[in-house]
């Protein structure tokens, strides 16, 4: 195995007992990246030089006995997550590339325990998209498959999880961003509970959560992470929850139907039945639930987050707003169609699924689901449905968490016929984060078929169908 595709709990166990150092590792995954990076596409900003520095300061922290909790371990950021002295793009031309003044919460936090932030990751236009069409960013692919979308808009980092550039990636999550390219790309990625990890700029919906290729790096990364910050008002301290995943007597919601948007495919549907017949293994009782969430829902959510959208862009200087892609110039072309009526009940909209989800965990101490109705569609499109005026018909189950600001979790459950993964999602309630990276590493290890990563020890892409071992 390569160094780049150790775990972070095994980066930090092998530093602490000196059989490998952190400049050995980061050698290593710069030299994955240089080797996959022109298919895969899934960094912005990479910095080799302070990384190799970064590295070398980790090394006699080691040394001297002052090394942080994830001091060495290789982690990308996001590209909306500030850095200091790094243009935030988000994922458009249309931006004004500034310099961020400040580290954001998040990678200061990551900075404190000793992680070396290498890269930033790519982005799609504004964040709006599952995908990582970008006219910013080069495109985006899932090295499962490179003629395939590695989902959005935690795009780059979801890529980057699958190719092994490291363990630990950050990304963020508004409707399902994290969780989308997570299922996609075959890794572990949690939208924590809303205020766990403080944003900076926080907004309905929006939380900042790890992606990683397994559940205890993940629950790692989120751990450190967490806490109270001034600089966002929504934010609290400490991670609470269990990280001993208690099956047995658990009470299991099984949502199959989202009751909006594209219909899940069969081979979805089989691999999230065959997790939940796991639990129902370990002693838990699972029962089939109806759909949480409704047309209105949706279409109130897509009129609010249009008219918010509309607004951005129509504040840019003409000449930047031709750079803004097609696709979303089409979408929020009717935004000034709506009336404010229209604009305050699809705000209203948004506490109704809130609503919804909290009185399904009065009965239920988890909700299992596929993370998206499909698997992951052809790089090139911005949306599945390839359609501006439908762009959320592959959310539904993954955006009332970001409403409701429970945690939710994925993890890999199966893979299709081309051999593309298929990944569930657990929500659990408030607070509860650790317990979800908890039943998401139980599910993984009753796994009966594992696969590879789509990186050899060679450094090369396999194809996404290749036998399993």
């Amino acid at each position: 195995m390569s160094l780049a595709d150790l775990t972070a709990t095994e980066l930090v166990s092998r530093y602490r007992d000196g059989s490998l150092s952190p400049v050995e590792v980061i050698e290593d995954v710069l030299a994955r990246v240089e080797e996959l990076e022109p298919q895969v596409c899934a960094l912005y900003a990479p910095d080799p030089i302070g990384a190799r520095e970064a590295a070398l300061a980790s090394q006699r922290r080691w040394s001297d006995g002052s090394a942080g909790v994830l001091d060495g371990v290789p982690v990308t950021v996001k590209e909306n997550i500030a850095t200091r002295g790094t243009p935030v793009p988000q994922g458009t031309a249309a931006t004004d590339l500034v310099p961020a003044a400040e580290d954001a919460p998040a990678a200061a936090r990551l900075r404190e325990a000793g992680a070396v932030i290498f890269s930033k990751t790519t982005m799609p236009e504004y964040g709006m998209l599952s995908s990582g069409v970008s006219t910013f960013h080069h495109l985006t692919r899932n090295p499962w498959d490179l003629s395939k979308t590695a989902g959005g808009s935690s795009a780059g980092a979801a890529a980057a999880a699958a190719a092994g550039y490291g363990p630990l990636h950050i990304g963020t999550d508004i409707g399902g961003s994290i969780r989308l390219p997570a299922g996609w790309c075959g890794v572990v990625g949690i939208k924590p509970t809303h205020g766990r990890v403080a944003v900076g700029n926080p907004y309905p919906g929006r939380a900042i959560g790890p992606l990683a290729r397994t559940a205890a790096d993940a629950s790692l990364a989120l751990t450190v992470m967490s806490g109270y910050d001034p600089r966002d008002y929504t934010s609290f301290p400490s991670v609470v929850g269990s990280d001993e995943p208690a099956v047995e007597g658990l009470r299991v919601g099984l949502l199959l139907d989202a009751g909006v948007g594209l219909p899940v495919d069969p081979e979805v549907r089989t691999a999230v039945s065959s997790a939940a017949a796991i639990l129902e293994k370990g002693g838990a009782v699972v029962e089939l639930i109806d759909p949480i969430i409704t047309r209105e829902m949706l279409d109130g959510l897509d009129r609010f987050w249009r008219v918010r959208s509309a607004v951005d862009i129509a504040a840019l200087p003409e000449e930047r707003r031709a750079k803004v892609l097609p696709e979303i110039r089409s979408w929020v072309s009717t935004a000034g169609d709506l009336s404010g009526f229209d604009v305050f009940h699809g705000y209203s909209q948004m506490g109704a699924m809130a609503a919804a989800v909290t009185a399904v965990f009065r009965s239920y101490d988890v909700i299992l689901s596929p993370v998206a109705p499909i698997t992951a569609f052809p790089a090139e499109l911005a949306y599945p449905t390839d359609d501006p005026s439908k762009p959320f018909e592959h959310i539904g189950f993954t955006v009332p968490y970001n409403m409701s600001a429970h945690p939710a979790t994925t993890v890999n459950v199966g893979w299709s016929a081309s051999g593309l993964p298929i990944g569930a999602q657990l929500a659990v309630p408030h607070h509860q984060d650790l317990t979800a990276l908890a039943l998401a590493a139980y599910l993984d290890s009753q796994q009966g078929e594992r696969r590879d990563w789509p990186t050899g020890s060679d450094g090369q892409l396999r194809r996404g169908d290749d036998t399993p071992r």
